[in-house]
C-alpha cells in the first residue's frame, strides 16, 4: 500500500451501509483507502469494489496495529451494530494518536460515550438523514443541509412573491432574515445573488440562514 503517513490516507473499520458507503466515495475521490471488516462475506463482496479490503476482528488492538492503524491521518468507525465493538475499536485507535477519528452512533448515548473517549467527530447517519429527508417532504426544498449551530443551507424553489422581481424588490433578507446567496436558472450558470438580480418561477435558490428562518421562508406559497 501507498504512504499511510499522507493525508488522504483513510481507515474505514466496518463495511455495512454507512461503512462501505463512506470507503467507495473516499476511494472514487482518490484517497488511500484501507477498509477493514470482520465478516468474510462482507469482504468478499468489497473486494473487487474497493482497492484494499482485509479481513481483521478491529477490536483486537494487535490486528489493528499490525495493519498500521497508527499511521493513518484519518480513521472512520462505521460498526453499528455492536456498541461494544464500536467503543473498544474507538478507544484502540485513541490510544495510537491517530489524528482524526470518525465514529459512527446510533444512539446519543453512544455518542457521549465516543466522545468521552477522545472520537474527534461523531455522526448519527441515521438521524441525520431522516431530520434532512423530513425537510424535503415538504416539496419546495430540493437540498438541504443543516450545521451545528441551527444554521443551514438549502437549495429550493422561489415562493410566487419572489418570482418575476429582483432580490432588491422582493427584500427577502429584510423581510425573512434569510439570504438568498446564489441563483440558478435552467440552462444557465449558477450566478452569485445580486440585488438587481431577477427571480424566474422556475429558478432554483441557494439561501442561508438560520433554520428556523428558512423553515418560515420555504413554507411561504
Amino acid at each position: 500500500m501507498a504512504d499511510r503517513s499522507r493525508d488522504d490516507a483513510v481507515l474505514v473499520i466496518g463495511l455495512g451501509r454507512f461503512g462501505s458507503a463512506m470507503a467507495a466515495a473516499l476511494d472514487r475521490m482518490g484517497h488511500d483507502v484501507l477498509a477493514v471488516e470482520r465478516d468474510p462475506g462482507l469482504v468478499q463482496e468489497w473486494s473487487g469494489r474497493l482497492t484494499h479490503v482485509v479481513e481483521a476482528d478491529a477490536t483486537n488492538g494487535d490486528a489493528l496495529a499490525q495493519l498500521g492503524a497508527q499511521d493513518f491521518g484519518v480513521a472512520v468507525v462505521g460498526i453499528g451494530t455492536s456498541l461494544e465493538a464500536s467503543v473498544l475499536t474507538a478507544s484502540t485507535l485513541v490510544d495510537m494518536g491517530v489524528p482524526q477519528i470518525w465514529a459512527k452512533a446510533i444512539t446519543p448515548s453512544h455518542g457521549r460515550i465516543l466522545t468521552r473517549l477522545g472520537a474527534h467527530h461523531v455522526v448519527y447517519p441515521e438521524a441525520d438523514a431522516g431530520e434532512r429527508v423530513a425537510h424535503l417532504v415538504g416539496g419546495r426544498l430540493l437540498d438541504f443541509i443543516e450545521f451545528d449551530d441551527g444554521f443551514a443551507i438549502v437549495k429550493m424553489r422561489p415562493p410566487r412573491e419572489c418570482q418575476g422581481f429582483t432580490l432588491g424588490q422582493s427584500r427577502v433578507r429584510e423581510k425573512y432574515g434569510v439570504t438568498i446567496v446564489g441563483v440558478k436558472s435552467p440552462g444557465e450558470d449558477f450566478h452569485y445573488a445580486q440585488p438587481d438580480t431577477r427571480v424566474r418561477d422556475r429558478d432554483v435558490l441557494i439561501v442561508s440562514g438560520r433554520t428556523s428562518l428558512i423553515e418560515k421562508f420555504a413554507g411561504r406559497p
